[in-house]
C-alpha cells in the first residue's frame, strides 16, 4: 500500500512537470501566431544581426590566436598577449609530466572555446612573471578576465587529486569560474561521450613544488 501512494506522488509530480512544459510551449505557439509579417521580418533581420557579430567575433578571436593552444615565447609577451583577449587561460608550466597532462586538455578545449585564449609560457624562464602573479605550483592555470588574473587552478586538488582527471571535469572548473562559455552538457562530451584519459602506467605526484 504504502508503494502505492509513493508511485501516486511520482505520478502526480510528472504530471505537473509535464502540464507546466505543455502550458510554455503553448504560450510561445500562441506568441507566434500573434506576429504579422512585419514582426517576422523585424526578427529574421534581428537573427541576421546576431549572426554577423558572432561571424565578424570569430573572426575577430581567430586573428588573436584563439582556437589553438600556443606558447607564449617570453614574459614581455604575456602581456600584450592578456591584453588583445577578453578571456585567457595560461598555463604555468615546467617539463615534466603533469604538465603534459594539462597540455593535452588544454589542446582539446581550446578548439572547442574557440571565445578564449589558450597559451602556455615556461615558469623557470619567466621568473618576474611567476614572482608577480605568485606561481608557487606547477601546474598553475591563471585564469585572467580583462587583463586581470581572476583565479587560478592550481596543482590537480580540484580535479580530483590525480592525472586521471578528464578535459570534462577541467571545462566544468574553467566555466565555474566564467572564462569559457558552457551550456547544458559539455561540449566536450558532445564530441565524446566517454572521459578522456590521459594517464600513463607510470604513478606520478598530482602537482609539483618549483
Amino acid at each position: 500500500m504504502e508503494k502505492t501512494k509513493i508511485e501516486e506522488v511520482i505520478e502526480k509530480q510528472v504530471l505537473t512537470v509535464a502540464q507546466a512544459v505543455e502550458d510554455k510551449i503553448d504560450d510561445e505557439i500562441a506568441a507566434l501566431d500573434r506576429l504579422d509579417a512585419d514582426d517576422l521580418e523585424a526578427l529574421r533581420e534581428r537573427r541576421l544581426q546576431q549572426m554577423k557579430k558572432m561571424a565578424e567575433k570569430r573572426s575577430r578571436w581567430i586573428s588573436l590566436g584563439h582556437g589553438e593552444y600556443t606558447e607564449i615565447p617570453s614574459e614581455k609577451d604575456f602581456f600584450s598577449v592578456v591584453k588583445a583577449s577578453e578571456r585567457v587561460v595560461c598555463h604555468f608550466y615546467r617539463e615534466n609530466w603533469p604538465c603534459k597532462v594539462v597540455d593535452k586538455h588544454l589542446s582539446i578545449l581550446a578548439k572547442q572555446h574557440i571565445e578564449t585564449r589558450f597559451v602556455k609560457i615556461n615558469a623557470e624562464k619567466s621568473p618576474f612573471l611567476a614572482e608577480k602573479l605568485k606561481i608557487m605550483v606547477l601546474p598553475t592555470l591563471a585564469l585572467i578576465k580583462n587583463a586581470k588574473v581572476d583565479d587560478y587552478v592550481v596543482g590537480f586538488d580540484e580535479l580530483g587529486g590525480t592525472d586521471e582527471f578528464s578535459t570534462e571535469e577541467l571545462e566544468e572548473r574553467l566555466a565555474k569560474a566564467q572564462v569559457i562559455f558552457f551550456e547544458g552538457e559539455s561540449s566536450a562530451m558532445s564530441s565524446a561521450r566517454t572521459k578522456r584519459s590521459v594517464r600513463q602506467s607510470s604513478a606520478v605526484d598530482s602537482s609539483d613544488s618549483e
